[in-house]
């Protein structure tokens, strides 16, 4: 008995082994956690603050572009309107009518007007900030009456309202054109400010009356010939009037005219006197 007990006592007393034994509790050593190495936390910073600052570059860069594409491309706009302007003044001096003036500016018009649908795609990449779709249904509307209506039907051509809308959209698009110029080259003179928020106010009525009486006087013609249209029965099971679908583009002027007079008179207002206008969203 014992011996047992001696033998018990001398178990629990034999000393365990190091690689077994726990620290004591005071001396744990707190949980490893990671620790960068030094300066790479600065490192890193660095890094956002470099790839900010390429960022920021790529930016100016690209902004820097923009600018320099819309002064050349308003340049050359203002240029092209001008010698239009010149073409006409030289033709009636020498001319002394009106007759015949058309076809002499017309392939001069057809580049200048047709080339403005690159302002549609500076709205569409953002290089503009102004509505793709107000942009699109003025170009459009220009490139119509040059294209299907004026230049295609040639007994409308010495129609005193087709001397009416060019010499409007000319007088319009020098100003225009020659506003963004120095607006983008920050030297932009008051009277050309002026003038572009004034003088619509008289062009833009002129204008829209001299394009209706245009498209009125081609009703007969169109008629008459049947131009761009298609009869039943075709290959293509399509009927289309061009007679009364210049009807219904004569229509719409109706609800367009007064959105984009009024939303000029409040850019006006804007502009020259600086009120501030709040747009209601419908």
């Amino acid at each position: 008995m014992i011996t047992r007990t001696r033998v018990t006592l001398l178990l629990f007393s034999v000393p365990t082994p190091a690689s077994c034994q726990l620290p004591p509790t005071s001396h744990l050593s707190p949980p490893l956690l990671y620790h960068p190495a030094p300066g790479t936390m600065a490192s890193s910073e660095e890094d956002g603050a470099v790839e900010e600052k390429e960022n920021n570059n790529k930016r100016r860069t690209k902004s820097a572009i923009a600018t320099a594409w819309l002064t050349f491309y308003n340049i050359a706009m203002t240029a092209g309107w001008l010698v239009l302007a010149l073409a006409m003044m030289r033709f009636y001096i020498h001319k002394g009518t009106h007759k015949g003036l058309y076809r002499s500016i017309a392939r001069t018009l057809k580049f200048f007007q047709t080339f403005a649908l690159v302002e549609v795609g500076h709205c569409a990449l953002g290089i503009v900030r102004t509505s793709v779709i107000v942009t699109g249904v003025q170009v459009c509307s220009r490139i119509f009456m040059v294209w299907f209506i004026t230049n295609s039907i040639r007994q409308i051509q010495n129609e005193e309202s087709v001397i009416l809308f060019l010499v409007v959209w000319t007088v319009t698009e020098i100003t225009r054109y020659s506003y963004y110029t120095f607006n983008l080259l920050h030297h932009l003179p008051y009277f050309i400010k002026w003038a572009r928020y004034n003088l619509f106010i008289v062009l833009y009525p002129l204008g829209v009356a001299g394009e209706l009486l245009t498209i009125y006087a081609a009703l007969p013609f169109v008629r008459r010939s049947g131009m761009f249209s298609m009869r039943l029965p075709n290959k293509y099971n399509v009927s289309f009037d061009y007679y009364y679908c210049l009807i219904v583009v004569m229509l719409s002027y109706i609800p367009l005219f007064p959105q984009l007079f009024f939303h000029m008179l409040r850019q006006r207002r804007r502009v020259l006197h600086g009120e501030v206008i709040v747009e209601k969203d419908d």
